[in-house]
């Protein structure tokens, strides 16, 4: 009998790979970062998104539901969704929505590091603040 493909799976984690790379995150114009009501407006977004992250994690099966409720392909499966929930839940954690600048540091070394073909070719400079979440943590 063939292996399923659950159990014939090898997961590499980029981690452990060490090119581990951060991917989401809110990203705004300096400007915006100038302007106290902008300011203020993005701090709510975070506060409002951990709030729900922090909801789908004590609700795996609400959450999976919303998401097929709002499915218009009907590509998802209640399967997946559940699995999702899971490995976000291991993303977020007990984070605030504060930026790890040590997985920033890494980001950036990962993508100076291809060698002869890196993705940066030089160090970011200004490109990340705790404004918005410092704000945030005001509230």
């Amino acid at each position: 009998m063939p292996a399923s493909p659950k159990t014939s799976l090898t997961v590499f984690k980029y981690e452990d790979q060490g090119v581990a790379t951060l991917e989401d995150g809110l990203y705004v114009l300096e400007d915006s970062l100038n302007d106290p009501a902008m300011v203020d407006k993005l701090a709510r977004f975070v506060e409002a998104s951990m709030k729900g992250w922090q909801y789908a994690a004590e609700n795996p099966d609400e959450a999976a539901e919303i998401v097929l409720d709002n499915d218009m392909t009907g590509a998802q499966t209640e399967e997946h969704q559940k699995r999702m929930v899971r490995e976000i839940n291991k993303l977020v954690g007990s984070s605030d929505g504060t930026l790890d600048t040590s997985a920033a540091e890494n980001t950036v070394s990962v993508l100076m590091g291809g060698g002869s073909d890196p993705v940066i070719t030089r160090k970011p400079e200004g490109a990340w603040t705790a404004t918005v979440t410092d704000k945030m943590k005001e509230m």
